[in-house]
């Protein structure tokens, strides 16, 4: 018996064999198809390849492309679990020629491969081909020997294929396997052709014309080969079963989920067993692809699926959560093929976790209130829409549940009425907001989201995506386009684009649609989760309705990335080097630098700053990876997990970890929704260039990081170098010189101050006014010009010393203003205060006030030119 991962892995070795590349599997969420929720098919990520768009070398490829069929047209999700083929996940085996080979050698290797590779009986084996494709017809009597009878004719759009109304397209031929007559149906074609009899194992689109319109088909110059095979069931024939959940891999979940849940897989029991074993693969698959559980598009589905699960673990009478404790059965299972798994086991787990938890939480609750709500109805009544809706509302219980509850005794809820209270929660909603203060045109957004949902963003994981362009607002109202050289914003129904939030700025870069360029300046968010596009078009006019392909700037998206990491890096570098009062108060992560405030109470000392900055670096050059996990938010602070000031949380937060201490714990563990780096060694180095104040007891510190910091330090080497050629030393010895010069700068100045206070003492032609009597009272007058006004109480005191008993009164000039000294001897202060008569000389030059002691006072005035009235004034007032 061949295992599933055998299987895979001998289709792909295959292929390989014969030229093709083998390609990894895209991701779940398609990045070249806006009308998809998620990718169900092989050929998705080669679409443009396909119309033309694009070229590949070598131009055959082969895949194994996980898919999700549970949103959208495709959607199996309420048969899963009952019916044998099934999924919500599945993987798609094809093979792939783009404008290389075609419908003889992708025939030759499809009968090849199925009836000597796999060894399946070729007698057990029939094909369909498309009602007038004769060349196929002959082509499988010629290559696989088969007679007519087995050839069969299908004239129905199932066997011609169409990427849509326009576009690429044609005749399919399909290979089916017969499980026999003991097992009800009838081959393709005939009445019973749904039975489970005859079962499709691969398909062969021969991709042969292009629909240019409704009535005109053209023939494609380089005809391709697009195929898909589902593992799961090819799995089933291989191992001689029926059922694929009767598979090796299928069997290996279910015995997990049997294991935990201590109940067989047997009777209504196998349902829920299934469910869950499908679920898990599901609900992994796509939170490893970055969608995460919420109420809106992708990742409302998602919850579906995940609830779906948990409600048959409730069944089986789980008291704890399960799921989670699966993740390690499906690693073992699906791991070594898709890495991303590993990649993502904590956030996976985690999520899980946190869901199912959440999960039964509303479950028992909304269960009771339920049972006490309908105890008075009957078979065919209908439940109130108004208290459906408040069981969602103010108990989180979704409707589909309500109706699932409710339908084992054939009552119905009033969808309408539980319309009608969602409507009225938007509008009261919208009415609040309007009235919160912000500009009343951004209530167009609320009108948007009502329409469209919110944005679904792409770009933890990528920078390029297609989608199509829901809205376009100019002058803060809805307009069907917006013309080139006008000014506007775009909303797309999903964006790679990063909307700005929790400090870091919103993303630039382009949107296109044909030879429209919408040139993105900045992006927003608004109205609870619309990513608004802020921007001008340029080319054609930009159409509301039509795909686009955006392009986030990538240089700057990773500058950006490098330094919100690094604010994580500091943020705890400065915790461990100033301690823990150390708390966020802000921040702000720009391409260019980065910078966030807080608190702490006196600046920080250029050693604290050196160690800072080491710390940050080893963690950098540890390169260890950043990792991200789906917690709630009690449990992520509980865990230890920083909260950032000014950032809103949801109930479910990402939580961001990198760097490894020495004793093996996390260095860095916050709450944080924006983009980071996917290792610390992509954030190169960081530079602290300056530290200050901001407010009371909070600091600021602005920092660079990878090329900025470099470009930062090589700009201060080549400073340094010429001021060491300047110095006329080499560069390690210009801090000694520069001492060396500063130490006999303070000398000299020392010197001068010294000649200064001599030449003031003993006159030196600077003399204005001589020792006189002024009522009674010996008074000493002078107008020093160049003397420094920190030096004049000092000669004011040699002054008093020599006078004995007396006034001393000092104006130093300079640069148009002056500086006073009044100096009253001890025996005087008594009757005659410094203090007052300072405040008069003052008054004469222009200014106010003056302090100091009854001996000693000083002030100044902005009117050099008046000195000399400043002596007189101290003059008047000392003689009353």
């Amino acid at each position: 018996m061949s295992s599933v991962n055998e299987i895979r892995s001998a289709f792909l070795s295959y292929f390989e064999k014969h030229g093709h590349a083998v390609l990894p599997s895209s991701p779940l969420v398609p990045r070249n198809d806006p009308t998809l929720m998620f990718t169900n098919a092989g050929m998705v990520q080669f679409k443009n390849v396909f119309t033309g768009l694009e070229t590949r070398e070598p131009p055959r490829a082969a895949t194994s492309q996980k898919c999700v069929r549970a949103g959208g047209k495709h959607n199996d999700l309420d048969n899963v679990g009952y019916t044998a083929r099934h999924h919500t996940f599945f993987e798609m085996l094809g093979n792939f020629s783009f404008g290389d080979y075609f419908k003889e050698e992708a025939i030759y290797h499809s009968w090849n491969l199925v009836t000597k590779d796999f060894d399946i009986n070729p007698d057990k084996l029939l094909v369909t081909v498309y009602a007038d494709d004769d060349e196929a017809f002959d082509l499988w009597g010629k290559i696989a020997g088969l007679p007519d009878e087995k050839i069969i004719r299908i004239g129905t759009s199932d066997n011609f294929w169409a990427m849509g109304d326009t576009g690429p397209c044609g005749p399919c031929s399909e290979i089916f396997y017969d499980h026999g007559p003991s097992i009800p149906g009838g081959p393709p074609g005939s009445p019973d052709e749904d039975g489970d009899r005859f079962i499709e194992i691969w398909n062969l689109v021969f991709m042969q014309y292009e629909q240019v319109d409704a009535d005109n088909r053209i023939a494609l110059p380089k005809p391709s080969i697009d195929t898909g095979m589902g593992l799961e069931r090819l799995a089933a024939l291989l191992q001689g079963k029926h059922d694929n959940y009767d598979t090796d891999l299928f069997q290996s979940l279910i015995a997990a989920s049997v294991d935990l849940t201590g109940v067989s897989a047997e009777g209504d029991a196998q349902a829920s067993h299934r469910v869950i074993a499908d679920h898990l693969r599901a609900t992994s698959f796509l939170i490893a692809d970055g969608v995460l559980p919420s109420n809106e598009g992708r990742g409302y589905v998602l919850r579906r699926i995940m609830r779906r699960a948990m409600r048959h673990a409730h069944l089986l009478g789980a008291k704890d959560p399960v799921l989670h404790r699966l993740v390690p059965a499906l690693l073992r299972e699906m791991g070594e093929a898709y890495p991303e798994l590993d990649r993502a086991r904590a956030l996976i787990s985690e999520t899980l976790e946190l869901e199912e938890n959440r999960f039964k939480k509303m479950l028992d609750r909304g269960l009771g209130l339920l049972d006490d709500a309908s105890k008075t109805l009957s078979d065919g009544d209908t439940f109130d829409g108004e208290v459906a809706f408040k069981l969602y509302d103010t108990y989180g219980f979704p409707l589909d549940l309500t109706q699932d509850a409710l339908r084992s005794r054939a009552i119905s809820v009033d969808t309408n009425a539980f319309d009608a209270a969602m409507e009225r929660q938007r509008a009261d909603a919208r009415a609040a907001w309007a009235g919160s203060g912000d500009a009343g045109t951004d209530t167009v957004w609320f009108a948007v989201r009502d329409a469209h949902g919110a944005s679904e963003f792409l770009g933890y994981d990528t920078l390029i995506a297609e989608g199509v362009l829901v809205a376009a607002v100019k002058d803060g109202a809805e307009v069907e386009a917006l013309k080139p050289g006008e000014e506007g914003a775009v909303v797309v129904n999903q964006t790679p684009f990063y909307a700005e939030s929790g400090g870091q700025q919103g993303d630039q870069g382009t949107i296109k649609q044909g030879d429209a360029l919408f040139t993105v300046r900045d992006t927003v968010k608004r109205a609870d989760g619309v990513f608004v596009h802020m921007g001008t078009v340029s080319g054609t006019p930009l159409k509301v309705g039509e795909p686009v392909d955006l392009a986030v700037d990538g240089v700057r998206r990773q500058a950006i990335r490098s330094n919100h990491s690094a604010t994580h890096l500091l943020h705890e570098a400065l915790r461990e080097t100033l301690g823990d009062h150390v708390a966020q108060k802000g921040s702000l992560v720009a391409p260019d630098r980065l910078r966030f405030d807080f608190s702490h109470p006196k600046p920080i000392e250029a050693d604290e700053l050196s160690a800072i900055e080491d710390i940050s670096n080893r963690m950098i050059l540890q390169d260890s990876p950043v990792e991200t996990r789906l917690m709630d938010v009690d449990s992520a602070i509980e865990s230890g997990a920083r909260a950032l000031f000014g950032e809103k949380y949801g109930d479910e937060v990402r939580v961001v970890s990198m760097g490894d201490k020495p004793d093996g714990s996390t260095f860095s563990v916050e709450l944080c929704g924006g983009t980071h780096v996917g290792r610390t060694g992509e954030i190169g180095l960081v530079r602290v260039v300056s530290e200050g104040a901001v407010a009371a007891g909070v600091r600021r510190v602005e920092a660079l990081t990878g090329e900025a910091a470099r470009a930062y330090l090589s700009d201060q080497d080549t400073r340094v170098k010429a001021i060491a050629s300047r110095l006329k030393v080499t560069p390690d010895q210009a801090l000694e010189r520069v001492d060396a010069l500063m130490e006999e700068r303070r000398k000299l100045e020392r010197e001068v101050a010294e000649l200064k206070k001599q030449v003031a003492l003993g006159g030196g032609g600077q003399q204005a006014t001589a020792q006189e009597d002024v009522a009674g009272i010996a008074f000493s007058g002078r107008v020093l010009d160049g003397v420094s006004p920190k030096d004049l109480k000092g000669i004011a005191d040699e002054m008093k010393r020599e006078l004995g008993s007396g006034v001393v009164t000092l104006v130093a000039t300079g640069e148009g203003k002056a500086a006073i000294v009044v100096g009253v001897t001890d025996d005087l202060t008594g009757s005659h205060s410094a203090v007052d008569l300072v405040r008069a000389g003052s008054a004469a030059l222009g200014g106010k006030g003056g302090g100091g002691r009854p001996d000693m006072a000083q002030a100044g005035g902005p009117d050099a030119s008046k000195a000399e009235a400043a002596l007189e004034a101290v003059k008047s007032a000392l003689a009353g």
